[in-house]
């Protein structure tokens, strides 16, 4: 099956062609850098990141461009709100946010432009817009000339008639139309500002971005990305400028990522449901979080949940356990085993396990079904999980070879989705601790407790060896009884 994705301008699933042969030219809308980043940019970038380790993984050369937009009028708003300097404030921001991908652990784009850096790029645009009457100075601002560019609004698929209806001239500004949008603003007291051929001034929010995709890209890219809230106005005045610009197709695809809601509702700093990345990883592994947004297709709404981020620690737990298993089993010597024929049941339970490849390739090559690709994943591990159970891997050398052979796929697999990547005994463990405090507990008292209760039960002492288990169990910690002895481990 040949990769297909799902295309906003055309409202459907295309097979993936790119402009040049065998490469990709990637173009996603960074963050404007004035607060620290939240869940709905996790998701975005953890989205990106992913669909740009596929096309390498199908041997592409990709291209990656992520901008960061360092002046806007938010930023400006937020540094005189916190008496700093705009530029300070912005580089704090695009510092936190370059942490914050790394815990993430979201690979480095190709290039990471910012606005401030690409005003000649941003100048010379203008200038050639209004050289074609797509854009007109007044009084020092610009603005583009929305009725003058047939095809506006064609990406959101929005009523012209209607958005004129409801458009407005806000105070201050000079535009023509209701629905022009300004590509320079002039200088303002206290502002950054740069000479321009209308005067000092600062570049509007849409026109960075045209700017520097065709700067570090070129006139037309394979794939345009970013969260569904950029469609209208963002990625609509994009397609205006610069096919305005050169009247060639700005983007062959635009792809974006769907909305992020918090146990069911909108996020939104006003219902005070809005979470950075920060206090998420306060609590959660970053793993965790990444593993969360994988697990529901790109496009579909999210719900962000403690349930959820649970739900999504346990499965990855599964995951590491499983791969912890094959590595404990292959520390045997494969001379001290004996080859048995593998029946045709076995066979059959092993083809989830068998296929994972080919699975794997074939969710991702249907518009990069993350969902169905780990789905795919837990029935692999379900196949191995039954081999190990079985003992099948023991003393027979062709069960350890398929099971090492699992391994090094789903290593090769995380390497696409960006995980199962730590030391499966170190991950399971921190995971084991993580929280241990907080419930007034240690690894060491557990450690205590569990002799103390081998004791009990050996005194036939068995009301004190049940208060141990009940006081444990209160405090989030299962116990597990073997003829190998008592482990434990968190609900």
């Amino acid at each position: 099956m040949a990769l297909r994705v799902y295309n906003t301008m055309s409202a459907r699933k295309e097979e993936f062609t790119p402009v040049e042969e065998g490469k990709v030219r990637l173009y996603v809308c960074g963050i404007t850098a004035y607060d620290y980043c939240h869940i709905g940019h996790a998701r975005a970038n953890v989205v990106f990141d992913v669909i740009s380790r596929y096309f390498k993984w199908l041997g592409y050369d990709v291209n990656y461009v992520r901008n960061f937009t360092d002046i806007d009028d938010k930023i400006i708003n937020r540094a005189n709100e916190l008496g700093m300097d705009s530029r300070e404030l912005a580089e704090k921001f695009m510092t936190a946010f370059d942490e914050d991908m790394r815990a993430l652990n979201c690979d480095s784009p190709t290039n990471q432009p910012k606005a401030t850096e690409n005003i000649d790029q941003i100048i010379d645009l203008i200038e050639g817009l209004i050289a074609k009457g797509l854009a007109y100075e007044s009084e020092g601002d610009v603005y583009y000339a929305v009725r003058g560019f047939p095809g506006y609004l064609k990406l959101s698929k929005r009523n012209m008639d209607e958005m004129i209806a409801g458009a407005r001239i806000a105070p201050g500004e000079q535009k023509k139309d209701p629905m022009d949008f300004a590509l320079w603003k002039a200088a303002k007291p206290g502002e950054p500002q740069w000479n321009s051929p209308w005067g000092a001034g600062r570049p509007g929010w849409h026109i960075e971005c045209s700017a520097m995709s065709m700067r570090y890209l070129g006139e037309s890219i394979d794939i345009h990305g970013g969260g569904k809230d950029l469609i209208f106005p963002h990625h609509e005045n994009e397609i205006a400028q610069s096919e305005g610009a050169t009247g060639k197709p700005f983007a062959r695809y635009w792809m974006h990522n769907g909305f992020v809601n918090v146990d069911q509702e909108k996020m939104s700093k006003s219902l005070g449901n809005f979470f950075t990345v920060r206090e998420i990883l306060e609590k959660y592994d970053p793993e965790v979080l990444r593993f969360f947004i994988l697990s529901v297709h790109y496009r579909s709404p999210i719900d962000f949940s403690e349930k959820n981020l649970e739900d999504a620690r346990h499965g990855l737990i599964r995951f590491y356990e499983a791969l912890k298993l094959v590595e404990e089993l292959a520390a045997v010597s494969e001379s001290e085993s004996s080859a048995d024929s593998i029946s045709d049941e076995d066979e059959k339970a092993w083809e989830p396990a068998a296929n994972m490849l080919d699975n794997f390739r074939e969710a991702m090559n249907d518009d990069i079904n993350t969902a169905l690709a780990l789905g795919n994943l837990f029935e692999a591990v379900r196949a191995v999980n039954r081999v190990v159970a079985e003992k099948k891997g023991e003393g027979n050398p062709e069960w350890l070879k398929r099971l090492k052979e699992f391994h090094s796929r789903m290593l090769d697999v995380g390497r696409v989705l960006g995980l199962f990547q730590s030391s499966p005994e170190a991950w399971l463990n921190s995971m084991k601790t993580s929280g241990l405090e907080e419930a007034g507990l240690s690894v060491e008292r557990i450690e205590a407790l569990i002799e103390e209760r081998k004791a009990a039960r050996k005194d036939k002492d068995f009301a004190r060896a049940d208060a141990i288990r009940d006081e444990l169990a209160e405090k989030g910690i299962v116990l597990l009884d073997s003829p190998q002895g008592t482990t434990w481990k968190k609900k």
